[in-house]
């Protein structure tokens, strides 16, 4: 399915929903309102007509028959709003204040009527009314009730009132759900136009993000995050042939050269031809050398550090120390180291000790003869592990140490040494692979005529000791 296709389908179905949704809810709320409202006035009726009930029993208890008709009487003509009828054992009215309830009334059993009633307009009207009908000790027969038609024609505004409510319900559900299918609808438009131009190549275009903090705002972010990471990959890819074509030119120049130069001085006799090829093998290595360090560059600026593993970044330290001891004695330098154990990281071995190779290779070459070196493994107060290489050697300029951790770049001071300024773009991107950083400061200060130094940290998240 298409995509333009699929947006344009989706904002009329989630009018659909939510119309449905909203009209289902509000629906629920006023049933829930108008059944608490009848059952409340329901319930305190009963409680009205049970509580004169038991004052009229109480009145023929203590004081006979007589009183309770006289009671009746007497709350007839006040006006009471209760309804009475009053039956001797035989089934004859003796007090009655009204004359259509039902017969056969059971005793102890709620009744519903209708009670015929004349209004101030002389207009007659049936009014919905309860009672109960109780038998006393002298078999008499007490029926006591009341007129709930105003009740009843609360109940009717209230459920007037609901159905109001529910047009307009109706009409917000409507509204609502176009306005939130429409915003969905500009969302997805948006969406589309930069899957469109993606498609089409286009990997600079990003989704607006318009910082409300919503989900669609989630994966607007979350969608120019990973247009941003593919733009970097394919950059990546394009600048990595660029700098193979580019840093392989010179040296395939200069091989060729000394090669004719060998040839030349072959023929003369001044070189043999095994001397030649000897030459022509060390340019090649260092062809493939920087050949290979360009491409793991490139695979793991794209994501691609493989077989990530726990193991103990202390262990790795100890055996580049060790190995790194011996280069360093050869050079008169003084090498020293301090690793601390339990050091825990997840990554890629071999890719960690590449670039910690090359650090200390760096320190190793720039420190002049008589200087000194530390190599440290540690963990930081934070938690994070921390491997860093002092020196007391030239040093970086503050200004381009940013700079130096770029491809192929290699500063005034270090072009009379070998190399490809690929060092640092290494352990750079094995840094960015493990979630790590790399950072530059300065040394431990010049003395005894040597540079400022240097002291580059790779900074590693820890990671739990295996069981």
């Amino acid at each position: 399915m298409h995509l333009p296709s699929l947006f344009r389908r989706t904002p009329f179905r989630l009018t659909l929903l939510f119309l449905a949704l909203f009209v289902a809810t509000a629906s629920a709320v006023m049933a829930y309102v108008y059944m608490a409202s009848a059952s409340e006035a329901r319930a305190r009726a009963e409680a009205s007509v049970r509580s004169e009930v038991e004052t009229l029993v109480a009145i023929y208890r203590t004081r006979g028959g007589n009183a309770l008709n006289q009671a009746l009487v007497d709350r007839t003509l006040r006006g009471d709003k209760y309804l009475y009828r009053l039956r001797d054992a035989d089934g004859k009215v003796v007090t009655a204040n009204i004359s259509d309830i039902p017969d056969g009334v059971d005793s102890g059993e709620w009744e519903t009527f209708r009670l015929t009633d004349t209004d101030a307009e002389g207009r007659v009207q049936k009014r919905q009314s309860i009672g109960i009908d109780t038998a006393l000790a002298g078999g008499e027969h007490l029926f006591v009730g009341e007129d709930v038609g105003d009740i009843e024609a609360y109940l009717s505004r209230l459920t007037q009132a609901l159905w109001l409510a529910m047009f307009f319900v109706l009409v917000l559900g409507i509204g609502g759900g176009l306005l939130v299918s429409r915003r969905v609808e500009v969302a997805m438009g948006r969406l589309n136009r930069v899957v469109g131009a993606v498609q089409e190549g286009n990997l600079k275009v990003r989704v607006p993000v318009k910082n409300s903090g919503d989900e669609l705002d989630e994966l607007s972010i979350g969608l120019n995050t990973m247009l941003d990471r593919l733009e970097g990959s394919m950059a990546s890819i394009r600048h990595a042939g660029d700098a193979i074509a580019h840093d392989l030119r010179s040296p395939l120049t200069r091989m060729r050269a000394k090669l004719e130069v060998a040839l030349i001085d072959a023929e003369a006799g001044k070189v043999s031809g095994v001397d030649a090829l000897e030459l022509a093998l060390g340019e090649a290595d260092s062809l493939l050398k920087t050949f290979n360090t360009v491409l793991a560059i490139a695979r793991l600026q794209a994501g691609d550090a493989p077989d990530p593993k726990v193991f103990d970044a202390g262990m790795l330290g100890r055996d580049m120390a060790e190995l790194y001891e011996y280069a360093g004695e050869e050079k008169d330098i003084e090498f020293a180291s301090e690793i601390d154990k339990d050091l825990f990281v997840e990554g890629n071995h071999p890719f960690l000790a590449q670039a910690l190779a090359n650090l200390l290779d760096n320190a190793i070459k720039y420190t002049p003869q008589g200087g000194a070196v530390m190599f440290r493994a540690r963990r930081k107060a934070n938690g994070e592990i921390e491997y860093s290489v002092t020196d007391n050697g030239p040093g970086i300029p503050e200004e381009d140490r940013e700079r130096v951790l770029q491809r192929f770049v290699r500063l005034d001071s270090s072009r009379t040494e070998p190399g490809s300024g690929l060092g640092l773009s290494l352990v750079t991107a094995v840094a960015e692979a493990h979630c790590g950083r790399i950072e530059l400061a300065e040394g431990p200060g010049a003395y005894d005529g040597r540079g400022p130094g240097l002291r580059v940290a790779l900074v590693l998240p820890a990671a739990p000791a295996p069981e």
